[in-house]
């Protein structure tokens, strides 16, 4: 990055720990730069309050989590998939999360614009949620040219306009710089910046408007893939590298008579609840595999509500990854 920025026009900036980090990059956004940047599990931990900060000041930015086996050190540069919670629930207090979920080296670059472009929409911190795996990966990649790609930018504040965190949902950002009067606060505040720390209606109206801009949009954020997923006899519910070894494991199931289809999850928050509800009208059993012990699971459980069987199919220690051949064999033991 200190190398290929530059060529563009970009800059980039070792900080001396995670916090400074993220701290420069919600810095960076507040003079009105698109900024980023990157980890892994440890890293993201200690990133957690100031991803708290960025969602109450929403600012607007992009964290990458490459997940790796833990807690702790665990097993450094080898994967897994345990900070799927973390990406949904790693800061304290109430708010709403968008997390992204690559499988592809081309969908590491794909999937890095959109949460850009989602973190300037709705002004708030974006997490591309990778693992090890995809990040070692070595595959062709399609990179468009500039007038290919679209390229969403912060809504700015016409001169007389005041109220830059809300009411509406999504208030305009100024830069610093650009004149206007605004003070940028962790605490409880108003629609003006003031900050109103035993008010709990100036508190309630803020969190609740931070948490709608997600919740309300779900429908706009939700991004998945599918496959078969009408009338099969089992459905699949995956992300990140578990759902490379899926695609093999659905066409070996159709050679040995069986109807599998898959839903794979390019957003994991929002949730896509809808999708998985639809998925268990069309199937008679859901198996979800990911590299931790049920973190996923347990939402697809939720949101099926016991209409039909959830089977896990779990695997940590980080060198082994969930193969075809173990996920067929659970689909011939599900269809049983």
């Amino acid at each position: 990055m200190a190398l290929r920025l530059p060529q563009v026009g970009g800059i980039a900036v070792q900080m001396e720990d995670e916090m400074a980090s993220l701290g420069a990059a919600i810095g960076a956004s507040w003079t009105g730069a698109k900024a980023m940047t990157a980890t892994s599990g440890p890293g993201f931990s200690l990133m957690q309050e100031l991803m708290g900060y960025a969602f109450m000041t929403e600012t607007p930015c992009v964290v990458v989590d490459v997940q790796r086996a833990g807690p702790s050190t665990g097993q450094a540069t080898k994967c897994g998939q345990g900070d799927v919670m973390q990406a949904r629930w790693g800061t304290h207090g109430d708010y709403a999360s968008i997390a992204l979920s690559p499988n592809s080296v081309q969908e590491m670059f794909d999937l890095t614009v959109r949460a850009f472009n989602l973190a300037e929409t709705y002004r708030t911190p974006v997490v591309l949620l990778a693992d090890e795996i995809v990040a070692h990966m070595r595959e062709r990649i399609v990179v468009p040219s500039r007038d290919q790609i679209e390229l969403m930018t912060r809504r700015k504040p016409k001169p007389s306009e005041k109220e830059f965190f809300g009411l509406e949902e999504v208030a305009p950002m100024p830069s610093v710089g650009e004149g206007f009067n605004v003070a940028v606060t962790g605490s409880t505040h108003n629609e003006y910046g003031y900050r109103f720390t035993a008010d709990p209606i100036v508190h309630r109206r803020l969190v609740e408007r931070l948490i709608g801009k997600i919740r309300n949009n779900a429908h706009k954020l939700v991004d998945c893939e599918s496959s078969n997923t009408e009338d099969c006899e089992v459905g699949i519910v995956s992300y990140g590298c578990t759902s490379r070894a899926v695609f093999e494991a659905v066409e070996m199931a159709k050679e040995r008579g069986i109807k599998a289809g898959f839903v794979r999850l390019k957003t994991i928050w929002p949730f896509p609840e809808n999708i998985i509800q639809d998925l268990a009208e069309d199937t008679n059993v859901v198996i979800v595999p990911e590299m931790n012990l049920r973190e996923v699971f347990y939402e697809v459980e939720r949101a099926v509500h016991g209409a039909v069987p959830v089977v896990s199919v779990n695997k940590v220690g980080g060198s082994e990854m969930i193969t075809p051949e173990e996920l067929v064999a659970e689909i011939e033991r599900s269809v049983k």
